[in-house]
């Protein structure tokens, strides 16, 4: 499982680059986000949450949707919406109302 980085929607905020853990993404002389080593990815999916811009794609496992799918999320004010594209091309889509995502 990994992340890629489109170069031509990532904006550069560099707010991905501030909440991965592994410290794997960095940016490049444009300003841009890249992973410098997909492999090392630990499929936490911070970065894919914090992404506004729909940049960053997660590539799903064998086990949850198989080579070549991948799911990316779309930030709606208070929702949070979870695109997940199979290896057919069909999608759905999650999504959280991030008011109440996190109420125990």
């Amino acid at each position: 499982m990994s992340i890629v980085i489109s170069k031509e929607k990532c904006v550069g905020c560099n707010k991905c680059i501030g909440v991965c853990p592994g410290n794997l993404i960095y940016k490049n002389s444009d300003n841009k986000a890249f992973i410098k080593y997909p492999k090392e990815c630990w499929g936490c999916t911070a970065c894919l949450k914090e992404c506004k811009f729909e940049a960053i794609k997660y590539y799903l496992g064998a086990d949850i949707g198989g080579k070549g799918g991948y799911l990316y999320t779309k930030d709606e004010n208070d929702y949070l919406h979870w695109h997940i594209v199979d290896k057919n091309g069909e999608r759905q889509v999650i999504t959280i109302d991030k008011n109440e995502s996190n109420k125990y």
